[in-house]
């Protein structure tokens, strides 16, 4: 996944799940400019599988991380990237299993439909448990983002996952045993969002014991 070439970046006008914006408004009767994005909500899990102790995240390719690390070099309308100065590989992050809300369903029923995607796992609905619920990238994008937990193991993995093929999607699985995951939170090098760290940080302080208690 982080054999990437050929990059080019140009202005966003048209896009299925993002609208760029400059909002104008008054504050306190001062005039004022913002520049934001208007985008789908989503949903999140945190999955524990007790059959290995461990964490279950995806792993993939994020443009936005990729161009954030690198240099863009301006080309007629475009800007391009020098791959062979800034390999794919600056792009990819680990992530909880995730997806927007671009459907007329039932929160749980799309966060269900995720994980069974992305990560392979058939969880029954009374098994998700609804964390919280809160607003990311409130500078720009200020999307609701509800996230859960949901705890799975090898009996009731039915496919190997991966995301959807069709969609374009790339994702490799990777667990972190529970043991290990304090470090690895913690480790800078290891692109993650705030929501994993938020997520891990949770089950530490609310799921700890339960899991002890059972192994």
């Amino acid at each position: 996944m982080d054999n990437v070439t050929d990059v080019t970046v140009s202005p966003c006008s048209d896009s299925a799940y993002i609208k760029p914006l400059r909002v104008f408004y008054k504050q306190n009767g001062v005039s004022k400019t913002w520049d934001a994005v208007k985008s789908h909500d989503s949903v999140c899990i945190l999955l524990f599988n007790k059959s290995t102790e461990s964490f279950v995240f995806v792993k993939q390719f994020r443009p936005a991380i990729y161009i954030q690390k690198s240099e863009l070099q301006k080309h007629e309308d475009h800007w391009k990237i020098d791959t062979g100065k800034y390999p794919g590989e600056l792009g990819i992050t680990y992530e909880l299993c995730a997806g927007i809300v671009d459907k007329d369903k039932n929160l749980d029923v799309i966060a269900q439909e995720e994980i069974l995607e992305e990560c392979g796992f058939q969880v029954p609905l009374e098994k998700l448990q609804r964390i919280t619920s809160y607003r990311s990238g409130e500078g720009t994008i200020g999307a609701q983002l509800t996230l859960y937990y949901a705890e799975v193991c090898e009996e009731v993995r039915i496919t190997e996952g991966g995301g959807n093929l069709e969609e374009g999607e790339m994702i490799e699985l990777i667990e972190v045993l529970l043991k290990d995951i304090k470090h690895w939170i913690m480790n800078e090098s290891i692109s993650k969002p705030a929501t994993l760290m938020f997520a891990v940080m949770w089950f530490l302080d609310n799921k700890t014991c339960d899991t002890n208690s059972s192994s």
